[in-house]
């Protein structure tokens, strides 16, 4: 078993050192993250394992803030007819006095460098480059350990990039990373460890191990997440609930339906924000452009739908659009009453097997709700997009979740999933449906395959 990689995060008072660290960890309370300078005061550390072998060792260090002395008083260090090399000026400073008091900051950064095998130099690319800059990372040279600088912001207006570029280049420094800590594209993690792998050849194998470890781990959060959403939509989809005709019985079952099918989703996005590690409160209604007030308080209202691209074509949305209020859904059943009871009379065994108590209670004068079919797309957009807004979200952000409309018209139109029509007919498929048997193998085979559908892209 080797020795984990000992990497130190390096780099100016405030410019997203915590951050790139909560995001590499996928850890939303590691640290301190403030627009207040000088946040991180001491060396803490993370590790990042697999199948129990530590293979790599993160180190969180202060800011530097006086490059531009130190670097004066360094290149003081050396005693007459004396050339000492950068570690050993840097050893030398650490003996003294002034690592004890002035520089106390800057010498736990450069004790923790020299105890790694590499430092990640991060950058703020929003800001100029200027010569504090360049002086750290002559100091920081000096203790002779590979350095990858790490431009983070690098998705914010007015970023430098190219500067930057050019004044590392000056200084002979080459191989570099962009990874925005607060928006990280996918492949981030993999391109800064195939960066760091050109530095520490010798490293490697862990690394291309921790590559692919990452890539499983990420696919599986996909496939976990899309049953979630499955279990979501299937117990939407089988919610039945009988009520006898009249306003006000109606108009409560209705409330009662609206009430259950939102906490069901509020539900969903909650397993869906500790499945991807963030905060309860990362994705709430209030801050979602989708909806106004909390999350699905506006489920069933008809703007709502267009807003997503959802057609408004028939029961609780129609209903509501065309200002009759809402149209209660009849199970797909069309007959009359007479032509009910002449069914069953006529010996439709297979109708009266397939919906028995349904079709009675409607001879009985009830009437049945169910989900409407755009509530349902309506339900599958919000958390496909809640998922695609999370897969592209780093741990360090600490605005809320924004979902912007896809491109594509995937739920918007076409027919729904044959899953979803399936559950239709099992009201016991639902927990939102007393005497649920949601442990039927024949529920969890179209959980599962309402779940490959919701996996495409």
């Amino acid at each position: 078993m080797s020795k984990p990689l000992k990497l130190a995060v390096v780099g100016h008072t405030n410019v997203g050192k915590t951050s790139l660290l909560r995001t590499l960890t996928r850890d939303v309370d590691f640290g301190e993250v403030s627009h207040r300078p000088s946040t991180t005061r001491h060396v803490e550390g993370a590790r990042l394992s697999v199948e129990g072998e530590a293979l790599l060792e993160l180190y969180d260090t202060p800011g530097l803030e006086d490059a531009i002395a130190l670097l004066d008083y360094l290149e003081r260090l050396d005693r007459p007819g004396e050339r000492l090399d950068g570690p050993a000026r840097i050893a030398r400073f650490l003996q003294g006095s002034e690592a004890r008091q002035r520089y106390e900051q800057e010498a736990k950064v450069l004790r923790q460098l020299l105890a790694s095998d590499a430092g990640l130099y991060v950058i703020d690319a929003r800001e100029p480059v200027l010569a504090k800059y360049r002086d750290e990372l002559s100091v920081l040279a000096s203790c002779g350990k590979p350095l990858l600088p790490v431009f983070n912001f690098v998705s914010s207006a007015g970023q430098r990039e190219p500067q930057w570029r050019e004044a590392l280049a000056r200084l002979g420094l080459h191989a570099l990373v962009r990874f925005d800590s607060v928006a990280p594209p996918q492949d981030g993690e993999q391109r800064l460890y195939e960066s760091l792998a050109l530095l520490l050849e010798d490293a490697r194998p862990q690394l291309e191990r921790l590559v692919r470890d990452h890539a499983a781990q990420r696919q599986a959060r996909h496939a976990s997440a899309a049953l979630l959403i499955a279990e979501l939509l299937i117990d939407c989809a089988a919610y039945r609930h009988s009520v006898k005709s009249g306003d006000a019985a109606e108009q409560q079952a209705i409330e009662n339906l609206r009430k259950a099918v939102r906490k069901r989703e509020q539900r969903c996005v909650e397993a869906l924000l500790k499945l991807y590690a963030f905060r309860p409160g990362d994705a709430t209604a209030a801050e979602l452009p989708l909806l106004d007030g909390r999350w699905g308080d506006d489920l069933f209202n008809p703007e709502t739908l267009r807003q997503l691209g959802v057609n408004v074509g028939s029961g609780i949305a129609a209903g509501a659009a065309a200002g009759a209020g809402v149209d209660l859904l009849v199970g797909g059943l069309t007959l009359g009453t007479a032509a009910l009871a002449g069914a069953l009379a006529g010996g439709a065994l297979q109708t009266a097997r397939s919906y028995g108590n349904r079709l009675l209670g409607k001879l009985k004068g009830k009437r049945e709700l169910t989900v409407d079919d755009n509530v349902l797309r309506l339900l599958a957009l919000r958390q496909t997009l809640l998922v695609q807004a999370l897969e592209c979200r780093g741990h360090a952000a600490t605005n809320s979740v924004e979902v912007e409309l896809p491109a594509d018209k995937t739920w918007r139109e076409g027919k729904l999933p044959d899953a979803l029509k399936k559950a239709r007919a099992h009201p016991q498929w639902s927990t939102l449906n007393k005497n649920a048997t949601t442990s039927q193998p024949q529920r969890q085979q179209q959980v599962e395959a309402l779940a490959q559908v919701i996996e495409q892209p």
